[in-house]
């Protein structure tokens, strides 16, 4: 079933419909998780494990990009 909740993301607020994933957050922003460190309430959360990771109402998660240099 379906609901409504709200996610805190990089300190913004907003709503997703659940259940989701952190993957699925990641894919709904257009994000390629090869280039994204994902922390879920203060966890960081491994590549391999972020269609595992289950939202809940009021998680906060924080989205780090990498960039490559030279």
């Amino acid at each position: 079933m379906s609901k409504s909740m709200t996610v805190v993301v990089n300190g913004e607020k907003r709503e997703l419909t659940g259940p989701a994933t952190a993957l699925d957050l990641l894919e709904s922003l257009e994000l390629d998780p090869r280039a994204i460190a994902v922390e879920l309430n203060e966890k960081i959360v491994r590549r391999a494990f972020l269609g595992e990771a289950l939202l809940s109402d009021g998680d906060r998660i924080e989205l780090v990009h990498f960039v490559g240099g030279g």
